[in-house]
């Protein structure tokens, strides 16, 4: 048996008045999202747990099966896993923004869009300046240069007492969530956290890659945040849970490192950005052509939530029907041709991870609708409707808890 699942990115909505009272998924023509539905099973699933942020790294971990209240460490680890750097037992990895302050603001979260070239000069420059810096209070910090201001910073302590608070995610507010706001009121608490960031600004206001920046009228990025550190999760494999190997597909690092932490390989798709351009048919080849080997496959796509956050009804829309166009649909085709007859055959799980309403901007909570398609269970009598929050919420199967597994036990044993 073949397994995929397709996630778009925050595909779930709330309806909206001035379009008739439906979401985007129900504006949105989707004739492969709906095969599936119809053709399958159906329900609701909760991949926010309660007291938990609804964020894609919490989502992909539950629908995965693992308890985020168990697993999640912060992002910066997850992202470290999937750039692929060294993170040995005890090092705490950080997101690491280049941001702009501006007499004591955070003007910036992005250090006006820096790019990926300034800022390895930039995380250079910091380097040089911290290798030494702080190893007489038991520290050694390494900054590694991600895609422009997103960057990675891992601290490993030579005195083996960190006094980090175990099991919580460490660091600064997000700071796309505190611009305009003072610096000094969402600083972290950690003296070494606090004690880099605010060093940063003196290696970084002057550097020359900010001087030029100044020149064109441009932000510079002249600070450090750090953000969602932890260690390195300690996970059973994917194998291990469901008897599965494979791969994930994604443009968005997040997604990569969570696949890499629980074995599984990490595809790197040309032109997969993790934004509206992304090569969304390449994406959907790469995962029909890992399965030659392998018998599971995610991908996941951004482009639906962007628009939501953008709070862009049309283009949520059109990113949906591209996902359902250009992803769901060649994955369809590919896997008709090449196991519908094949006496394992295949099942195809889709769904958005979290909602992101167009009319709030941001992440919600809500459970979202899933379908599942098991092409050995295929019935020529099809349930009238369509794949939308609203046919999700009339099935049968109810509102199930992924984190508790019941989601992924429901994909692997469905016949």
């Amino acid at each position: 048996m073949k397994y995929v699942i397709l996630i778009g990115d925050g595909m779930a909505d709330y309806p909206l008045p001035e379009r008739g009272n439906r979401t985007a998924l129900q504006i949105a023509s989707t004739p492969n999202l709906d095969f599936i539905a119809t053709g399958g099973r159906c329900g609701l699933v909760r991949t926010i747990p309660e007291g938990m942020h609804a964020g894609s790294d919490i989502a992909t971990l539950s629908i995965l099966g693992y308890d985020p209240a168990k697993y999640h460490t912060g992002r910066g680890p997850l992202e470290a896993m999937a750039m692929r750097m060294p993170l040995n037992e005890g090092d705490i990895a950080f997101r690491c923004n280049l941001i702009t302050e501006n007499e004591g603001i955070i003007e910036d979260f992005s250090g006006g869009h820096i790019t990926t070239a300034e800022a390895k000069a930039l995380i250079a420059a910091l380097n040089e300046e911290f290798s030494d810096k702080f190893v007489e209070q038991g520290w050694e910090l390494t900054f590694y240069a991600g895609v422009s201001y997103r960057n990675i910073l891992v601290i490993k302590s030579r005195s083996n007492d960190l006094k980090f608070r175990e099991g919580k995610e460490i660091g600064g507010a997000p700071p796309h969530d505190i611009v305009g706001e003072p610096i000094e009121e969402y600083l972290p608490k950690e003296d070494i956290l606090r004690d880099v960031m605010l060093a940063s600004k003196e290696v970084l206001d002057a550097h020359e890659v900010n001087r030029k920046r100044q020149a064109r009228n441009e932000k510079k990025a002249n600070m450090v945040w750090l953000w969602s550190g932890g260690r390195k999760p300690v996970m059973p494999s994917f194998s291990e849970l469901y008897g599965v190997q494979g791969s994930v597909i994604s443009g968005v690092d997040l997604i990569k490192g969570i696949g890499r932490c629980v074995g599984l390989d990490a595809i790197d798709v040309p032109g997969a950005t993790g934004y509206f351009d992304t090569n969304y048919k390449g994406k959907a080849d790469y995962a029909l052509r890992s399965l030659a080997g392998n018998d599971f496959v995610l991908v996941h796509v951004e482009a639906p939530d962007e628009a939501g956050h953008l709070r862009d009804i049309d283009l949520k829309v059109k990113a949906i029907e591209d996902f359902d166009a250009l992803v769901v649909g060649t994955v369809l085709k590919g896997l008709e041709a090449e196991f519908a007859d094949a006496e394992e055959g295949y099942r195809i799980l889709v769904m958005p991870d979290h909602y992101t309403p167009v009319s709030v901007g941001t992440h919600t909570k809500e459970p979202v609708p899933f379908a599942i398609y098991n092409s050995r269970a295929r019935s020529e009598q099809k349930r009238v409707g369509g794949f939308d929050e609203q046919f999700a919420r009339k099935s049968t199967v109810g509102v199930l808890d992924a984190r508790a597994q019941e989601l992924m036990r429901l994909f692997f044993i469905y016949q």
